[in-house]
């Protein structure tokens, strides 16, 4: 398998919504990017079911964990329109920043 570093248009902390899957239409906030597998965890979506073992260091149960989401099934939730978008670039004098497509507004 390649290894591959994928560059994403979305940041940790930003406010993204679901396209597709059992959580579609759904908002939610980046936790955590995972580059090199092309995918995100995003705070109370794609959640999944875990029965552990009682052990010493942990008492057993059942325990809920975010599974990861590809990017490509996410689209970023602009702060100025509030609404999902794709994101683009451009150059504010040396700075480069993004901007929602629809109202272009710089992203936050």
């Amino acid at each position: 398998m390649i290894s591959r570093n994928y560059s994403f248009k979305i940041k940790k902390g930003d406010e993204v919504r679901i396209l597709l899957g059992k959580d579609r239409g759904r908002n939610g906030k980046v936790i955590r990017l995972l580059t090199k597998a092309g995918k995100i965890l995003v705070e109370g979506i794609n959640l999944s079911k875990r029965h552990v073992r009682k052990s010493k260091e942990r008492e057993g149960g059942v325990i809920e964990l975010v599974k990861p989401i590809d990017i490509s099934n996410v689209a970023l939730i602009c702060s100025h329109c509030k609404q999902p978008t794709r994101v683009g670039f451009e150059m504010n004098g040396k700075v480069k920043q993004r901007i929602c497509r629809k109202c272009r507004e710089a992203v936050i």
